[in-house]
């Protein structure tokens, strides 16, 4: 069986992670199909959006351990310079939304993950764990980068030092995520936000993750004259005109995503 499944459908590239039995923990082939996987959405213009979710009752539960150990495998350094680094890179340099439907446990590097995604929603009975410092190592897939910027640094210091979880409704409350819904609806719901996205203008979609990034390190002088420059470039998009075509026209766009 696949690590993991894809399709696409509705515009929308579907990757469901699928190693249930190990709470679809990390390998490192797995690792090298995600990659795959997301770069064939970025490159595959028929998707619009793309939807991340897991199989079973875990959504990810970070690396598997047993492969972290096994002299005959991967070094820790690699693991994170192959493995995680690239995974996360892709999910904020691919210029198309990206939705996380987190279906069970993110823990360690699976918490991560999902906390680099575009937008994040959980089932009410989800816990997200900085499992890292329970077994002496530290936090890595960009946590130590995204959560004192979602959070806060007293909240991240003590996630991170103590490994506590966090349940859902938690963490949509302290900007973790985005929001929380009941286990029983997740898919619809989340599944629900990535279709309406594949629909919408996502050239400047992207165009506007594009400068979100970038304000990680900007000071305002500067967000302001990219905020100009990407403007210009959002105008000459397609979706810009038929955006404004269609108003003017008193009728749905249907936007193409250029």
């Amino acid at each position: 069986m696949s690590n993991i499944y894809f399709k696409i459908e509705n515009g929308v590239g579907i990757i469901t992670l699928n190693r249930p039995d190990k709470f679809n923990s990390f390998v490192r082939q797995m690792a090298f199909d995600l990659h795959a996987r997301l770069d064939e959405c970025e490159s595959n213009k028929e998707v619009r959006s793309i939807y991340i979710t897991g199989t079973g009752k875990a959504f990810c539960a970070g690396q598997d351990l047993a492969e972290a150990i096994d002299p005959e495998q991967t070094a820790l350094d690699k693991i994170v310079e192959e493995h995680y680094n690239p995974i996360v890179t892709r999910l904020r340099k691919i210029e198309k939304p990206i939705v996380c439907g987190v279906n069970g446990v993110a823990a360690g590097a699976g918490a991560n993950i999902a906390l680099a995604c575009d937008i994040t929603i959980a089932g009410s009975s989800v816990a997200f764990i900085q499992a890292f410092s329970k077994i002496g190592l530290i936090p890595d897939s960009g946590g130590t980068f995204y959560l004192p910027r979602l959070i806060g640094m007293q909240r991240s210091a003590a996630l991170m030092f103590l490994g506590d979880k966090v349940m859902a409704e938690e963490a949509a409350q302290m900007g973790m995520i985005y929001k929380t819904v009941a286990d029983e609806d997740l898919q619809e719901v989340a599944l629900g936000f990535a279709q309406k996205l594949a629909k919408m203008p996502t050239k400047g979609i992207g165009l506007t993750k594009r400068l979100l990034n970038e304000s990680y390190s900007n000071d305002l002088t500067t967000q302001l004259n990219r905020e100009k420059e990407v403007q210009t470039e959002a105008g000459e998009s397609y979706d810009y005109k038929e955006g404004v075509n269609a108003f003017l026209g008193k009728r749905k766009p249907e936007f193409k995503g250029e």
